[in-house]
């Protein structure tokens, strides 16, 4: 089971931010290059007043299905997160919960908003739906 004090907790500038960082993360996953299929790694969450960068597999495990998730993961999460923040979407609450464990950019790919028609884009959990 995972907690809301394991998210990287994070601000928005103005309240439409929301579905511009739910938009972008659909973008940055990982990616077969051969099928050009990108599966998305990371949502954003809104919860009790407060929003999180999370993996999916937390996600998973928020609702109390099975979930594999592993240091890569959180590194990946990490390094998403860090992105949206140097791509100035979003501020980090606590910079420090993200800046440790980093996955290298050779695994995340991120797919340009104009090119994102050449692309299948799978999202692996589906935020509000019940399973």
């Amino acid at each position: 089971m995972t907690s809301l004090d394991t998210f990287i907790e994070v601000k928005l500038h103005q309240e439409d931010d929301f579905l511009k960082v739910k938009e972008t993360l659909t973008r940055v996953g990982v990616a077969s290059e051969k099928n050009k299929t990108l599966y998305q790694s990371c949502h954003i969450l809104h919860k009790r007043g407060k929003y999180y960068i999370v993996h999916f597999k937390e996600l998973f495990a928020l609702d109390g299905k099975p979930s594999s998730l592993d240091e890569e993961d959180l590194a990946r999460r990490n390094t998403i997160a860090n992105l949206l923040a140097d791509w100035g979407l979003i501020e980090l609450v606590n910079p420090k919960m993200s800046e440790e464990n980093q996955a290298p950019m050779k695994f995340i790919k991120v797919i340009p908003h104009k090119e994102k028609h050449e692309w299948e884009l799978i999202s692996k959990y589906k935020i509000g739906k019940k399973f």
